[in-house]
């Protein structure tokens, strides 16, 4: 195990956040393990770039004199995969709120959505969703939409988006009615890349999974609602996973459980 002096020096530990859980948490529950571990009350200790609490996925929590980095990291190009429901809306974008509009899609076809995807992509003017940390004079805009006041609207902030592909449609029904995008054409995959928790999405509306590739501060939330703008049809979120950030992946992530054994196998 790292001595004090050493955790202290600075430490980045990947962590593969789960579902339903804030990034918030998360940290608290490394730093509990930190203070059991080491018997110190504290330290100091964050992370690199907020999870939505649905999102899982690579968050980097930096600790000690590794917290200096955190600018830096947050700098860095993000992956995100993901699952957009169509048809349907939400006010937060995705399933923390339950669906307040549904809107016609028997129009959407996979080639409509990898042409509406294409044209989200460069630098892009953004609106971040009403249920986000930004803020508005002064205040989270969080605050303002659990107060239902619909006179607070975050500002537009330009953004960069590399790439968004689609890499699977599934227009509605039963999982054999899914085609998997793949250099143009469609073929039937054997697996889908998510599966929704039952309930929680009305099986007859179409879904997309997706690739994201970005800039800092991009709402992949507001992505999803602009695509859904695009079509004619609302979109929400209904699966998202960060898969980089900068140079780390979440292959080489850490579950949560596993994180006082990593920290006792360090030298």
């Amino acid at each position: 195990m790292l001595t004090l002096e050493q955790l202290q020096a600075g430490l980045i530990l990947p962590i593969d956040k789960p579902r339903c859980w804030t990034s918030f948490q998360a940290v608290n529950k490394v730093k509990s393990t930190l203070r059991r571990l080491y018997g110190i009350k504290n330290i100091k200790i964050g992370h690199a770039g907020t999870l939505d609490p649905l999102a899982t996925g690579l968050l980097l929590v930096c600790i000690g004199r590794a917290t200096k980095q955190i600018p830096t990291l947050q700098d860095g190009d993000k992956v995100y995969t993901g699952t957009l429901v169509l048809g349907a809306t939400t006010p937060c974008y995705d399933l923390e709120r339950p669906i307040d509009a549904h809107y016609p899609y028997e129009h959407i076809t996979p080639e409509s959505l990898e042409a509406e995807a294409s044209r989200l992509t460069g630098n892009i003017e953004q609106v971040p969703p009403i249920f986000s940390a930004v803020k508005i004079a002064g205040q989270r805009a969080y605050t303002y939409a659990r107060a239902d006041d619909p006179s607070a609207q975050p500002q537009a902030k330009t953004v960069s988006v590399h790439s968004f592909r689609i890499t699977a449609f599934r227009p509605g029904g039963t999982p054999e009615s899914e085609f998997r995008i793949q250099n143009s054409k469609f073929e039937i995959p054997t697996a889908h890349l998510y599966n929704n928790p039952q309930g929680e999405v009305p099986a007859h509306l179409p879904q997309a999974d997706f690739r994201i590739e970005c800039g800092k501060g991009t709402y992949i939330r507001s992505l999803a609602r602009d695509l859904g703008l695009a079509l004619g049809s609302g979109a929400f979120l209904s699966a998202l996973r960060r898969e980089r950030v900068g140079d780390y992946t979440v292959g080489s992530a850490l579950q949560l459980e596993q994180v006082e054994t990593h920290l006792n196998n360090l030298a």
